[in-house]
């Protein structure tokens, strides 16, 4: 057991390590108030889910806007400095939640949170395709994925009990999670834009490689937009990932006020969302790698559609935990292979730009979900929530089993079939 340790630790640089850690100390202090906070809000606010929930939407908007700026700054200053920034003012949001008393404070705080999360995501995703070879990738993805949902399995646990004394301790704990992470990564982290480009610079063909590169470059998010493919590839994601959005944002809501679960019981519910992808991420992974990336997506996509939908026929919490066992398995498959496909088609000079648009993806489900959500919830019925989730779960499945077929027929039209690779 022992070697096997040794022998994993040693197959990737000490610097993911160090980011894994980082990953864990801030994964923690947030899964202590990021479950209960529109039951925080709520309480507080005294308004209806619709409004209470248009905070998430106010701080997911703001980040489809950073998540441009992410891409740019990721790949041109430097995976590290946008981490530490944003790791930071995450953690200052944190600690001043704790005062805010009205709407507009709460606005204030969930747009900062919003701009800041982009570029920690973006910065840290590129860092680790700059890092790792892309045969690791999957592997390198799942663990990181591990890591975060260990930490994240002990902070609901703990949020839940401390929410039902002070609200209070749990945001200064998670305001202390982040601080400690950027105070890391700034002192001990390596910057690893400048060398990976060095690298494939060097690897090229001389001169005609690097006037491709630096027109690129300079095109920016315009090579990124004609690539049809990947653009569909992010519409359909974002499309499908308001359903899982649905339920992590409003669940917690939902299940307290329709069937009187107190927080110190529901945290247990993200809390074994997260056992499951310790426990389960690396076995599922393994198998998911064996097969092309865009049909595993549609199968987890469709396990999203029915964890979502699921909701709509429980009445307890036995239910409603089997409900996150269900969407659980489409996130053990949809996020490891998703973000390996994202980087292994991104050049390494726009991987920020590529990483930031799908990114982009995920904070445009978190804008449009809340208001959905609440929308359905106020004016039909409060399961109505999860039959509208089920319903555009599907329709991305649908979209992305096309999508490959497409991908395939246009690839082999102007390739030979034995050399054709489909990410």
């Amino acid at each position: 057991m022992k070697l096997k340790i040794k022998t994993l630790y040693s197959q990737y640089p000490q610097q993911y390590w160090l980011m894994i850690l980082g990953i864990i100390i801030s994964t923690a202090g947030g899964g202590m108030v990021w479950p209960f906070l529109l039951i925080y809000a709520g309480g507080k606010l005294h308004l209806p889910l619709s409004a209470v929930a248009s905070l998430i939407s106010i701080n997911a908007g703001v980040g489809l806007f950073a998540s441009f700026l992410a891409g740019t700054l990721a790949d041109r200053i430097g995976r590290k400095a946008v981490m530490v920034v944003s790791l930071a003012m995450i953690g200052i949001a944190y600690f001043f939640l704790v005062g805010a008393e009205t709407y507009l404070q709460f606005a204030l705080m969930m747009a900062l949170v919003g701009l800041s999360n982009p570029l920690y995501q973006v910065g840290a995703d590129a860092m680790l395709a700059d890092m790792i070879p892309a045969e690791n990738r999957t592997d390198a993805y799942a663990i990181s994925r591990i890591a975060l949902n260990a930490a994240f399995g002990i902070g609901p646990a703990i949020g839940g009990f401390l929410a039902s004394t002070s609200y209070s301790l749990a945001f200064y704990g998670a305001s202390a999670g982040f601080i400690i992470y950027a105070i890391i990564w700034l002192l001990f982290a390596h910057e690893t834009l400048g060398k990976t480009l060095s690298e494939e610079n060097t690897s090229a063909l001389a001169g005609q490689a690097e006037a491709e590169k630096e027109a690129q470059q300079s095109n920016g998010y315009l090579h990124v937009f004609k690539d049809k493919a990947y653009m569909a590839f992010v519409a359909l994601i974002a499309l499908g990932l308001i359903a899982p959005s649905m339920l992590w944002i409003l669940m917690p809501v939902y299940t307290k006020v329709n069937f009187n679960v107190p927080e110190v019981l529901y945290g247990w519910i993200p809390t074994t969302n997260a056992a499951m992808c310790v426990f389960l991420q690396y076995a599922v992974t393994n198998q998911t790698r064996k097969f092309k990336t865009l049909p595993v997506t549609a199968m987890g996509m469709l396990m999203y559609a029915f964890g979502t939908g699921s909701v709509a026929l429980m009445t307890g919490f036995s239910g409603f935990w089997l409900s996150m066992v269900m969407l659980t398995f489409g996130e053990l498959i949809v996020i490891p292979t998703a973000s390996k496909y994202v980087a292994d088609i991104a050049p390494a000079d726009l991987r920020g730009r590529y990483m930031s648009l799908y990114w982009f993806g995920w904070g445009f489900s978190r804008t449009l979900a809340p208001l959905l959500g609440g929308y359905l919830n106020d004016n039909i019925s409060p399961q109505a929530i999860w039959i509208g989730g089920l319903l555009l779960g599907l329709t991305s499945t649908v979209g992305l089993v096309l999508l490959n077929k497409l991908t395939n027929a246009r690839a082999a039209l102007h390739t030979q079939p034995e050399t054709f690779t489909n990410h």
